[in-house]
């Protein structure tokens, strides 16, 4: 559940049922691969697929700002990287605002697209000056910022403005993308899971469970993308999880924030036609330092000052965090590409991967190909090498030590005919059997009392309270069988 999707937009759910050949598949329809298809939507045979339905990963969770004012992103990136690199991602980030709100402006796209004001604060004093180097060089690159006050209950210092940012609901853009497709006779097939590919001469073998779909091109828009190199992403980057909170308020603050360290303190507001709402957001951490999520979203509760009265619903996402800052988008094989590893802001990223990607398929030049080439090594992917490779060993080995954490309540671990299963019993005494360990690549899972669904700490699949697989990279269920 999420705040974009309260009420469910119904539209036509077509799944994958014959064999098909495409000139390009696109396995993801959230912002980065509808707004591929979109780009592509004058091409030949194009085709997207997604394991749910549109807009209903890694999307649905996200606080939807679009928004180049990214907490000290241009200063972390001058340090892991150079200053030219950081001033080509303020680049980059403002094009991608400018690509997106042209094509909900062009395409007359309902989606509460509103221009808002946004800040950026230290809530820590040690973070006070290196916001203002943050801040510096920005205004050195041309921004118009503001010192101003940070106008709600978080305990702030120092805190900066910027007006030219935007947020919006963003299954209501897809769903208008959607139709767009749609009328263009590109082929969107949902509830369908590409489970393999295997590359074959000069072309792809994609295959679903019944199906297969042979493809010149393919891009992987995924959240977690695992059609590429082995252990690709565990190498390269980190997992971080962060909590939601959506509450409802008396009035609508237009404006946005976000903290400049973790873990993050962000808020924006959201209207409808009945209610507003505060869609608070904190406690970010790597998946690998904890797991007790009912601390965590109380924690947030604390935080924004939340009345329980007040809450109509709480959700985690989980995000890839790069070693450099910068996401990974480009060519991974001669004709596959991905675009993932957005850092949080998955508005913009999701924009810009879009047109590389689009430009690389069509031959077109872009002068960000090589900024974001997931291929790139520098100094940063060195460095922080054996931070990333302890925290990856530390989310596997962790959890299968200690299984029962002293948090759980209702839950019981026991093993059958040489694997472990895991029980909840729910508050009318029904119990729910799983088999404790994701088929991804083994490790062992974390409950969630919050949302009810068994998280892997390892790669961000989930699985629902009976073990059915709600989200990727795994593409099995968990579920017992006696």
């Amino acid at each position: 559940m999420s705040i974009w999707n309260i009420k469910e937009i119904n539209t036509k759910r077509e799944i994958l049922d014959k064999n098909i050949e495409v000139d390009t598949l696109i396995i993801g329809a959230g912002m980065t691969g509808m707004n591929v298809a979109y780009m592509l939507r004058d091409n030949k045979q194009v085709c997207v697929v997604d394991a749910n339905i549109v807009g209903h990963g890694v999307t649905l969770n996200s606080t939807a700002k679009i928004n180049y004012f990214q907490g000290r992103i241009y200063t972390k990136i001058e340090k892991s990287i150079n200053k030219i690199s950081a001033i080509k991602y303020l680049k980059a980030e403002k094009e991608a605002i400018e690509i997106l709100i042209n094509i909900i402006k062009e395409e007359k796209i309902d989606c509460d697209l509103k221009k808002v004001e946004s800040y950026v604060f230290a809530n820590i004093k040690s973070e006070i000056e290196p916001l203002k180097k943050e801040i510096k060089f920005l205004i050195d690159n041309g921004i118009d910022i503001v010192n101003k006050k940070l106008p709600n209950k978080i305990t702030s210092y120092n805190s900066y403005s910027v007006k030219d940012t935007y947020i919006f609901n963003p299954i209501k853009y897809l769903q208008g993308i959607y139709n767009i497709l749609i009328e263009h006779n590109i082929s969107i097939y949902e509830n369908t899971k590409i489970t393999k590919i295997e590359k074959i001469n000069n072309y792809y073998m994609c295959y679903s469970s019944k199906y297969k779909i042979k493809a010149k091109k393919v891009v992987v828009a995924t959240s977690y993308p695992y059609f590429i190199k082995p252990l690709f992403l565990p190498f390269k980057s980190t997992l971080e999880k962060s909590y939601i909170i959506v509450s409802k308020v008396n009035k609508d603050q237009n404006f946005t924030c976000i903290s400049s360290s973790n873990p993050t303190y962000s808020c924006r507001f959201y209207s409808d036609k009945n209610n507003i709402y505060q869609i608070s957001l904190s406690e970010s951490h790597n998946t690998s330092v904890s797991q007790n999520d009912k601390y965590h979203f109380n924690r947030v509760k604390e935080i924004f000052k939340l009345d329980e009265k007040d809450i109509i619903m709480k959700y985690s996402n989980t995000d890839i965090i790069t070693a450099d800052n910068i996401p990974y988008i480009g060519k991974i094989d001669e004709n596959m590409y991905i675009s993932t590893g957005y850092n949080t802001w998955g508005m913009t990223n999701s924009v810009i991967g879009a047109k590389i990607i689009t430009d690389m398929i069509n031959n077109n030049e872009n002068e960000y190909t090589d900024l974001f080439n997931p291929n790139r090594i520098n100094k940063s992917n060195i460095i922080k090498f054996p931070l990333i490779l302890f925290s990856s060993i530390k989310s596997y080995v962790g959890p299968k030590i200690n299984k029962n954490k002293f948090w759980y309540k209702n839950i019981k671990f026991k093993t059958e005919n040489g694997k472990c299963l895991a029980i909840y019993k729910d508050k009318n005494g029904v119990e729910h059997v799983i088999y404790n360990k994701c088929p991804h690549m083994g490790c062992s899972l974390i409950f969630n009392e919050e949302e009810k669904t068994w998280d892997c700490p390892c790669h961000s699949s989930r699985f629902d309270i009976d073990g059915r697989c709600i989200k990727g990279p795994s593409n099995c269920d968990i579920t017992y069988k006696k």
